[in-house]
């Protein structure tokens, strides 16, 4: 890639950003007039007021007004802008009416078999620098894939910021491993998508102003399974197979644990439970924003490990650098994740909003200690300090959409 195609990219990524903030508004004031707005009117929902729902509009007209713009009209592009179109119409019905969950889930699969007719297909697999050819096996394979893809982004979207943010680091991840095979045409529209998403974020994350809806999370998770098909699963290298898995593992993987264990329980797949991920770590005590960005870590280490399965990132001891930095990685996350873990501990690692008060920090020390600090310090702590610490300490707004997989987000 040249130094003008990776000044090109940045552009329409920063286009695309631009785009997703200011239409975000105006979507949002959409919502309200068209009644596509989660209204909190029984227990499971954790907001607490009306939430516009159709957010993911805005990631549609951002991402398809820049790609009109800075890409020509590829079978890749066209796949998503024609398939991608009747995703957002179908998010947008739901987001309004509630479609059955069935319903959905036929329109997922026709689009999935246009986007195959269409060129995206998956025809062979390279397995350890063997090529795989899937024969009559492609097509259902390819629909499966695309379709698959598609709720497993809408099934995480359960927490303010978390399917918006998984699918902008999926995307960037997406984005180094085409840009490294030298695939121009691929990363910018990463790019794009990374930038859509990057703009929605400031109106989604904690406390969220707008949720995507099913407009956006399916989408994105068509439009991601799409780009994978087109630039990461015909990649000539020993690795390739597990780049894409790789890539989205945590999404595929709380989607396929829970078809599981709601199946083996005697219930529907679309069968609202709380035994996602996010949800057990709410259960553990982490809140929100903890559990989001503890999920945006694992997405991105998984990430991570994608990149090094390309052939162009180390030239020697290729699968040796890239076990070392995976592991190295997991390492740092396990760390962070057992500190924040610990009330005690969470306090001191500047990873959330529950700072210390003066008097929290007295009282840890013990008697001797705390008097050198006070003595150093010109004074000592006085009762009235911890009303007055308490009083100043920020409350976490739990604004978070329903916690339900089917019609939501």
């Amino acid at each position: 890639m040249t130094q003008n195609q990776l000044l090109y990219g940045i552009v329409a990524l920063i286009c695309a950003s631009l785009l997703a903030y200011a239409m975000t508004p105006i979507v949002r004031v959409l919502a309200f007039r068209i009644g596509a707005v989660d209204v909190p009117l029984d227990n499971r929902r954790i907001h607490k007021k009306p939430m516009p729902r159709i957010g993911g509009l805005a990631i549609y007209l951002s991402f398809t007004l820049t790609t009109i713009i800075f890409c020509q009209p590829t079978q890749e592009l066209t796949t998503i802008w024609i398939g991608g179109g009747i995703i957002v119409i179908l998010g947008i019905l739901d987001d309004i009416y509630r479609l059955n969950a069935w319903l959905k889930l036929v329109v997922q699969l026709l689009v999935a078999v246009f986007a195959v007719w269409n060129g995206c297909v998956i025809d062979h697999i390279n397995l350890g620098g063997v090529y795989v050819s899937l024969g009559f096996l492609s097509w259902p394979l390819s629909v499966l894939w695309i379709s698959g893809l598609t709720n497993a982004i809408n099934f995480i979207d359960g927490l303010d910021g978390l399917a918006c943010g998984v699918s902008a680091i999926s995307a960037l991840s997406l984005l180094f491993v085409v840009m490294l095979q030298g695939d121009f045409i691929s990363a910018t529209i990463c790019a794009i998508l990374f930038g859509s998403c990057l703009g929605f974020l400031p109106f989604n994350f904690n406390p969220a102003r707008i949720f995507m809806g099913d407009t956006g999370a399916l989408f994105l998770g068509y439009t991601l399974a799409v780009i994978s098909v087109f630039g990461v699963f015909k990649l000539h290298t020993v690795l390739a197979f597990l780049v894409p898995f790789a890539i989205f593992a945590l999404p595929v993987f709380d989607t396929l644990f829970a078809i599981c264990r709601r199946v083996l329980s005697g219930k529907s797949p679309f069968a609202p439970d709380r035994g996602h991920i996010h949800h057990r770590l709410i259960d553990m005590g982490f809140t929100q924003k903890e559990s989001v960005k503890i999920l945006y870590a694992i997405c991105g280490v998984f990430g991570l490990v994608a990149v090094f399965c390309t052939e162009s990132m180390f030239q020697t001891m290729r699968v040796t650098k890239s076990i070392l930095i995976a592991v190295i990685a997991t390492g740092l996350f396990l760390l962070n994740y057992l500190i924040l873990k610990d009330p005690n501990w969470r306090k001191h690692s500047g990873l959330t909003e529950d700072d210390m008060t003066v008097i929290e920090y007295i009282n840890e020390l013990d008697p001797e200690k705390a008097r050198k600090i006070e003595a150093h310090n010109g004074g000592h702590v006085k009762k009235d300090e911890e009303t007055s610490a308490a009083e100043e300490k920020p409350e976490e707004s739990g604004s978070a959409p329903e916690t339900t997989d089917e019609p939501k987000s």
